[in-house]
């Protein structure tokens, strides 16, 4: 999965994206100018690259969120359990609606996914914080679950991020490898806990592993551990979706070799497909060198969208199920 430096597509981009290893486009807030524009950069690319690609674009709520012009103000996740005085049942009502109302929105610009939801705890990271929905896993797994149900009835797939959890090591890992150096059983039974409560609920359709080493475990970052992603996500927790790696320019992905080495390690790990943003010059080396048979998973193909519930922003903000969720919104900020 690759980006696009600018708002249009050229030469360059159409050549790189027709490549037979180019899965996926991923949209940043560089890519992005207006509803308008987004969406015709999207049907461009899918009328003149004529093959599956999955398109996906980070659009979390509070600090992270690639498109806002036009597009709902989504609260940081982290605050709804306050903003609900506690509430718990108030609290997943609400992260229903807000998760619906951003997905029906993405993908009427003609975006497959958003990577949601962020089931990380809310604890020490100073990367996850108030992206993470709460500071205890039990409401952690209760609120993410509620933003899942209301992902998928918007008709998109959901990706828990980022397995075995991020939340209780302090470095982040676009700037540094966070180490998490706590006990095997402190890590399973808190937030790997988060993870296995999710899956054996049938709420995620796709993981997207931490470039977080844990020692007690493995030397390598999760995302490049066999025993992480074979051992634990595949073979004792059975998950069958897609896990897509985070991005591999990231600082706690480059101690681990050369691009392309770093490619080989993530798929050679297990994940189904590699993400590599933010340089082009990266990308095109991985995409010269990596040696082996580019096969789009099915999970992955499974999660391209075949037809958005509206097309357009503007028809979706017409809609009646869209101002239904609006006012849900706007009830939730009131608080």
């Amino acid at each position: 999965m690759l980006d696009l430096p600018g708002q249009s597509l050229s030469a360059e981009d159409k050549e790189i994206l027709e490549h037979p290893l180019t899965g996926g486009l991923i949209f940043f807030t560089r890519n992005f100018e207006d509803h308008q524009q987004i969406a015709e950069l999207t049907s461009e690319i899918r009328s003149k690259v004529p093959k599956p690609l999955l398109f996906a674009v980070d659009q979390e709520g509070g600090r992270v969120q690639r498109f806002r012009q036009d597009f709902t103000a989504l609260p940081s996740m982290g605050s709804i359990l306050e903003l609900c005085q506690g509430n718990m049942d108030s609290a997943v009502s609400y992260c229903q609606a807000v998760a619906e109302l951003m997905a029906l929105e993405i993908q009427s610009v003609g975006i497959d996914i958003s990577f949601a939801p962020v089931a990380d705890i809310n604890d020490i990271s100073e990367v996850i914080g108030d992206r993470g929905f709460a500071s205890d896993k039990s409401s952690v797994v209760k609120l993410v679950n509620g933003f899942c149900q209301g992902m998928r009835a918007a008709g998109m797939a959901t990706t828990g991020k980022h397995f075995p959890g991020h939340g209780s090591v302090k470095e982040d890992s676009h700037i540094a490898l966070p180490i998490d150096n706590r006990e095997a059983a402190e890590i399973l039974d808190k937030d790997y806990w988060v993870f296995q409560q999710l899956m054996s609920q049938g709420a995620l359709d796709a993981v997207m592993p931490a470039h977080v080493i844990y020692p007690a475990f493995d030397e390598l970052p999760a995302g490049f551990s066999k025993v992480w992603i074979q051992q634990q996500l595949r073979e004792r927790l059975q998950f069958k979706g897609a896990v897509f790696s985070d991005d591999l320019t990231m600082e706690g992905a480059v101690k681990s070799g050369s691009p392309t080495e770093r490619a080989h390690l993530a798929i050679g790990a297990g994940c189904d497909m590699a993400l590599i943003c933010n340089s082009r010059d990266t990308a095109i080396e991985v995409l010269d060198s990596y040696q082996g048979q580019p096969k789009m998973s099915t999970a992955i193909a499974e999660m391209i969208m075949a037809a958005p519930t509206f097309k357009g922003l503007t028809n979706c903000q017409s809609s009646e199920r869209w101002q239904t969720l609006r006012a849900k919104l706007d009830e939730l900020n009131e608080h």
